[in-house]
């Protein structure tokens, strides 16, 4: 445990130093160092309290809640009082707890989409009196133009409705100035719908040919056979079979035999995850790279894997669908794979250890896991037994909690772009904000949610619009919506006593 506490505690240190840097550097003139570890403090007492004290004596109320709020506020002051003139549009994402702008959809965190960086220059009398004639006053009568550094906003009256809205004026503004900008249609403070317009970054490009390639086959498959062996070793372990150093594994490689079916499993239950994402990207015509899956050579063998995401998405209907595909193809292959390593796994004496122990584990500390393990191992589950996982099994249990990780709706995880699809920019921001401080209060009682009440904390509750923020869903998509939600509350809140009574443990 405490081996896997510092690495957490310093690949936490390092991703967030990198994208405090990238967020505020050029915002605010508080030396980046300052705010990093403003940021980390909460981490570093709550995770001192645990080596301390042990992972079953969480730590006071006091320290967990006082550490966050207080570094919270320290954190958004240091930053105004540095804040560089002209920055303005800026600081309220970087106020925010910052997240990795790189990763997505690992055990860890999530990426955003691209940014136009450049500055919008002002439209010259004949380009306003252009952009002027591609709001017709049936569809948007706009009413004045606002000129801000990265962008140019256009207020009006909508007078149609926000679909064909857009469409008709991306389409005029294209027919007049090419792909020089990106159309945004945005919610104001105020509740009104205005269009912006911002520098294309990829009309920016003066040489198309010297862009970085968008997927790299090889580091995708590097990555791969990379992760393929970690988790191996890391299956081995699982499985009990011990191995004194890496001569014995390739001196005696029927031992790798013993660790592929958890690295097999796992890898299969990411895998597919990451391609729900990247098939949904291709179909909406969002430019994104091949999975990268994440090696570490200890613990789980993997943190993960993400996609990046290269373009700005579309609207609502594509952010809700990039959002879900990967956690609802991730559980369809992880319910299988689960339900068969538990048919697979043995029951032994109960302890009082609670929480995910696989040599011990008690099923009812997850609703769902409850009903899956009564159907597996039936009869043989007792309120006197617990479950010894088998690997395959391990790997499926973590299939779920990479599945409930990514959809708390959070900013930049997939349930976080759920939310935001279903209820708007705003609304959505507001839940992130409740739903971190329920994980907070969560783990005072339950100690396995500590680490993902500060993962949370790491992340902000504003995610990158799309380009269309302002058409709703239809109706199938908020119940499927609705849906993935009760599916989380399922594996991360413990079976009711009813129905453990049912169940007969």
């Amino acid at each position: 445990m405490t081996f896997w506490l510092l690495s957490l505690v310093f690949l936490l240190g390092f991703i967030t130093y990198l994208v405090v840097q990238r967020n505020v550097a050029s915002i605010t003139r508080t030396p980046v160092w300052i705010l990093w570890l403003v940021m980390m403090t909460p981490a570093l007492i709550w995770s001192t309290w645990t080596l301390v004290y042990g992972e079953n004596n969480p730590p006071p109320p006091i320290l967990v809640i006082g550490p966050f709020v207080t570094c919270t506020l320290l954190y958004w002051l240091l930053i105004r009082v540095g804040r560089i003139p002209n920055s303005a549009s800026k600081t309220a994402e970087a106020t925010s707890p910052p997240t990795s702008p790189e990763t997505k959809h690992s055990l860890l965190a999530e990426p955003t989409a691209a940014e136009a960086k450049t500055v919008v220059k002002p439209l010259n009398k004949e380009e306003e009196a252009s952009l002027q004639s591609c709001f017709p006053w049936s569809v948007y009568y706009v009413q004045n133009f606002e000129y801000r550094p990265q962008a140019v906003i256009c207020r009006g009256q909508l007078r149609t409705t926000p679909d064909a809205a857009y469409q008709t004026i991306r389409d005029n503004i294209e027919a007049q100035f090419g792909d020089r900008f990106l159309v945004m249609l945005q919610e104001g403070a105020n509740g009104k719908p205005f269009f912006a317009l911002v520098p294309n970054p990829q009309s920016q490009q003066a040489d198309q040919s010297k862009q970085e390639p968008l997927t790299r086959p090889g580091l995708a498959l590097g990555l791969l056979v990379a992760t393929l062996f970690t988790t191996t070793l890391a299956g081995i372990e699982i499985a009990g079979v011990t191995v004194t150093s890496l001569s014995q594994l390739f001196a005696e490689p029927q031992l790798f035999s013993a660790g592929l079916p958890y690295a097999l499993a796992l890898m299969t239950i990411l895998g597919i995850h990451e391609s729900g994402h990247y098939w949904t990207a291709r179909f909406y015509k969002v430019r994104a790279t091949l999975p990268y899956f994440i090696p570490i050579p200890f613990f789980l063998g993997t943190f993960g894997a993400f996609i990046q995401i290269r373009s700005p998405i579309p609207n609502r209907k594509a952010l809700f669908d990039l959002g879900i595909s990967g956690p609802m193809t991730g559980l369809i292959i992880t319910l299988p794979i689960l339900l068969w390593g538990l048919m697979h796994s043995t029951t032994v004496p109960a302890t009082d250890k609670l929480g995910l122990n696989f040599n011990a584990l008690n099923p009812s500390t997850s609703f769902l896991l409850a009903l899956l393990s009564k159907l597996a191992l039936g009869a043989a589950l007792t309120a006197e037994t617990a479950i010894k996982l088998h690997p395959v099994a391990i790997a499926g249990c973590l299939g779920l909690i990479v599945t409930a990780l990514n959809l708390m709706p959070v900013g930049q995880l997939d349930g976080g772009h759920v939310v935001h699809a279903m209820y708007g920019q705003r609304a959505g921001a507001l839940i992130g904000q409740v739903t971190r401080l329920l994980v907070l209060g969560l783990s005072l009682v339950q100690p396995d949610f500590f680490l993902w009440a500060v993962l949370l904390f790491f992340m902000p509750v504003v995610d990158a619009p799309a380009l269309n923020d302002v058409s709703e869903l239809d109706n199938r998509r908020d119940l499927l919506g609705l849906f993935t939600l009760g599916l989380l509350l399922m594996i991360i809140l413990p079976a009711p006593k009813v129905v453990t009574q049912i169940l007969g443990f």
